[in-house]
């Protein structure tokens, strides 16, 4: 047998090498450091993009004598955005009062009774009560649930145990559970499903919304990564 007949060939016909181009070669390795390049460039010029329109809005609403180009030579990136953050903060300080619920209660009040207004500002006021819901541990875990038929399964969040009328009618072990809807994920569909007919996942509730905000193209890294152990001496 010929040294290059491959002994798995049941044709036992000669197989050269191929050979690579170079300009094959400079191509395969142009388009992989361009997939590598993409996310992160296209990172940065979003972020820049998004700072920019900050500054552009914000910065035009803060006394000349506040804006470091007054003193500077030049404007300074991100300062509006700087400001931004410190607003919504103190803002977040003073609506967690007592005087300042009463103002985001009769703002909610207010605006859900304006037309048009209202359909706007009622989408993003469930994505708030969402968020904060969650914020609060309404949630306990990720779980996969057998819905809309058998064989299909579905994200869910589990909000714990089933109470109340729901539970002394079907019985002990139901647990409710949230199924979300794509890409909105504010409105969905409350199931009752026996606590051994779930399928748990160590995935986080932050990480089991980002699997559903993206229709299913984030997901967690598993098997999960293993914290190092540290041993004393």
């Amino acid at each position: 047998m010929s040294e290059n007949i491959k002994p798995d060939d049941p044709l036992g016909v000669a197989v050269e090498p191929v050979k690579q181009g170079l300009l094959s070669w400079l191509r395969e390795r142009f388009v992989a450091g361009m997939l590598i390049a993409l996310p992160i460039v296209a990172t940065f010029i979003i972020l820049e993009a998004l700072i920019n329109l900050i500054d552009s809005r914000v910065v035009p609403l803060i006394p000349p004598a506040l804006r470091p180009e007054t003193y500077l030579d030049y404007a300074v990136p991100g300062f509006g955005l700087l400001i931004l953050l410190i607003f919504l903060t103190l803002l977040g300080a003073v609506a967690t009062n007592i005087l300042g619920s009463y103002f985001v209660s009769l703002t909610d009040r207010i605006l859900t009774r304006v037309p048009v207004v209202r359909s706007v500002y009622s989408v993003f006021k469930q994505i708030r009560d969402v968020f904060q819901s969650n914020s609060a541990g309404q949630y306990k875990e990720i779980v996969m649930v057998e819905y809309p038929k058998s064989g299909s399964w579905a994200i869910g969040f589990v909000a714990g145990t089933a109470k109340a009328e729901p539970a002394h009618k079907l019985g002990p072990n139901f647990i409710t559970v949230f199924v979300p809807t794509v890409p909105n994920p504010t409105s969905g569909f409350l199931l009752f499903v026996k606590e051994e007919d779930v399928i748990r996942l160590e995935m986080s509730i932050e990480e089991g919304a980002k699997l559903i905000l993206s229709g299913g193209l984030v997901y967690p890294e598993y098997p999960r990564p293993v914290a190092p152990v540290v041993t004393g001496k």
